[in-house]
C-alpha cells in the first residue's frame, strides 16, 4: 500500500504533514514530493509517469495559485488523483479549487476541500481499501472513534454549561 504526495511548494507542507500522519496510522507507505506543474514540467511527468512501477497506487497532488498539478498528473497516469487546492494567494484558495474541479471531461481529479489534506488521506484509504481489506476494518474503527470524540466533546460542553 503506497500513496504519494506531490506539491508545487515546500511552504504546502504544513498543510500536507497531516496527510501523511493519517495514512501511516493506517499503515500505509508515504512517498512525498515537491515539484511544480509549470517550474518542473519534465520533473512532474517522471513523477507521474512512473508512479506505478515504484509501487504508488494513489496520488494525492496538492497546489495553490491556480496551479496544475493535478491535471498534469492526471494526463500522464491512470492511478487515481486526488486533488487539494492550498490557500495561498488573495483569492483565499478559490483560483486553486476551480483549477482542480473544472478538469476537462476524460481526465478526472478528485478534489477535496480546500486545504483538506485529511480528508485526502482517508479519501485514499478508501480507495485502497478496495483491495486491501484490512482497511475496512481500519476506517470501521476510525470512524467509531471520531464518534467517540463528538459525545466526548458535547459531554464536556455540557458539563460547562450547567457549571454556569
Amino acid at each position: 500500500m503506497k500513496v504519494a504526495i506531490i506539491m508545487g511548494s515546500n511552504s504546502d507542507w504544513p498543510i500536507l504533514e497531516p496527510a501523511e500522519k493519517v495514512l501511516k496510522e493506517f499503515g500505509v507507505e508515504v512517498e512525498v514530493m515537491v515539484a511544480s506543474a509549470h517550474r518542473t514540467p519534465d520533473l512532474v511527468h517522471d513523477f507521474a509517469a512512473n508512479a506505478r512501477q515504484r509501487g504508488v497506487e494513489v496520488i494525492i497532488a496538492a497546489a495553490g495559485a491556480a496551479a496544475h498539478l493535478g491535471g498534469v498528473i492526471a494526463s500522464y497516469t491512470t492511478l487515481p488523483i486526488i486533488g487539494i487546492p492550498i490557500n495561498a494567494t488573495p483569492l483565499n484558495g478559490m483560483d486553486a479549487l476551480f483549477s482542480f474541479v473544472q478538469m476537462p471531461s476524460g481526465i478526472p481529479v478528485a478534489t477535496m476541500a480546500i486545504n483538506g489534506a485529511k480528508n485526502a488521506a482517508l479519501f485514499a484509504v478508501e480507495i485502497l481499501a478496495v483491495k486491501y481489506p484490512e482497511l475496512v476494518e481500519k476506517l470501521a474503527e476510525n470512524r467509531k472513534q471520531m464518534a467517540k470524540e463528538v459525545l466526548a466533546k458535547g459531554e464536556k460542553l455540557a458539563a460547562l454549561r450547567n457549571k454556569a
